[in-house]
């Protein structure tokens, strides 16, 4: 057993030290996710830092979209005994005030991307439904996840020109997860080979003037939820500052443009019990293809918890489109714009449709 600086604070939940957690399963993740745009189809940065401790890994990367652009700057090294230490390469995250402030920073490097950004939350964190999938037996996904709308201050700096990030115009969310889903080097599939392989994912956390719509929809290949959520969050300084209200079970109805299941525009519908039915309507103004160079799975070479080496190991990937349309494929996390009763508001309108369902009939 290794002690690290964590274990002399008050936060253990085993009898082991902190650098260990309480599974053994190799799929144990804990990571960062954030957004950066501004509420248009000008930019938009994702970063994700994650620690993979049975695998010994921790990696980061930053893709931005901007004009004909896609680059991608990702980084990996070993994980080491001090899971404080977010440093990966020229990628680190900092906690200023927890669940509030936070600093995310790629300094410089040969890729033409770096940013030294400061999120402050809009409205309070929120801890989202337990996300639970057993696949033929075998446990795949077992992980919480707290989201939050906020904004931005800082620069980013794409090849030569520099952005410059005001908390007037700068906004996205983000969330942290942990627990157990798919990573690192492939697995013999064995008798997962038998899994249908569908998706059927939205995820929408919208910021609007004084609150946030929170909404998941998840479905198996018959229709079936296996996740959902749907919450107002009233926001810091709000008459209602921190009320959470349920929405009910929401309804997804998406448009896809002709011969693909590339989404035009959507509607979300909530009935908040005891309340007024109402719909979201949703237009996407900037696809980003969050799988490409990323690590989520479409390269063999570079998945999350990948083992590169002692490293840091820094490697940057840039597309050009639409000459590179065709490699742009799986998880679209795109700015969209959310409009109901009157309120306009802005966030992320992730989606993916891989495979079967009903709402594909005859594929």
């Amino acid at each position: 057993m290794t002690l690290s600086p964590l274990d002399d604070h008050p936060v253990h939940q085993s009898p082991e030290v902190m650098r260990h957690v309480a599974t053994s399963d190799r799929n144990f993740y804990d990571r960062y996710y954030f957004n950066c745009h501004a509420g248009s189809g000008e930019l938009m940065l994702i970063v994700g830092l994650g620690q993979y401790p049975n695998l010994g890994v921790t990696d980061a990367f930053a893709c931005v979209r901007y004009r004909d652009l896609h680059r991608v700057v990702r980084a990996s090294r070993e994980l080491g005994d001090d899971r404080m230490d977010t440093r990966v390469g020229p990628f680190r995250v900092e906690v200023i005030e927890g669940l509030r402030r936070l600093r995310v920073v790629l300094d410089p490097t040969e890729h033409g991307l770096s940013f030294d950004l400061l999120w402050e939350g809009t409205i309070p964190a929120t801890l989202e439904p337990r996300h639970f999938v057993r696949w033929q037996e075998r446990v795949v996904f077992d992980s919480s996840r707290l989201a939050q709308t906020g904004r931005w201050t800082g620069h980013i700096t794409i090849g030569d020109e520099r952005v410059e990030v005001t908390p007037d115009r700068w906004q996205g969310s983000r969330d942290r997860s942990w627990g157990i889903r798919p990573v690192g080097e492939p697995e013999p599939p064995g008798i997962q080979a038998r899994n249908a392989g569908t998706f059927y994912w939205l995820y929408t956390p919208v910021r609007f003037d004084d609150h946030a719509i929170l909404c998941i929809v998840q479905e198996d290949e018959k229709g079936r939820r296996v996740l959902e959520e749907a919450v107002r969050v009233w926001g810091f300084g709000s008459a209602r500052e921190g009320e959470e209200e349920y929405l009910g079970r929401p309804e997804y109805r998406p448009v896809y443009r002709d011969g693909t299941r590339d989404v035009r525009e959507a509607v979300i519908s909530f009935a908040p019990p005891g309340g007024r039915p109402f719909d979201m309507r949703c237009v996407p103004l900037l696809p980003v293809h969050l799988m490409v160079g990323t690590g989520y799975g479409l390269e063999a070479d570079w998945r999350h918890g990948m083992y590169q080496g002692p490293g840091p190991v820094v490697q940057g990937v840039t597309h050009t489109l639409p000459g590179d349309a065709a490699v742009m494929w799986g998880l679209v996390d795109a700015v969209g714009r959310f409009e109901y009763d009157g309120h306009v508001g802005h966030g992320l309108y992730e989606y993916w449709a891989l495979g079967p369902h009903p709402s594909f009939p005859g594929d």
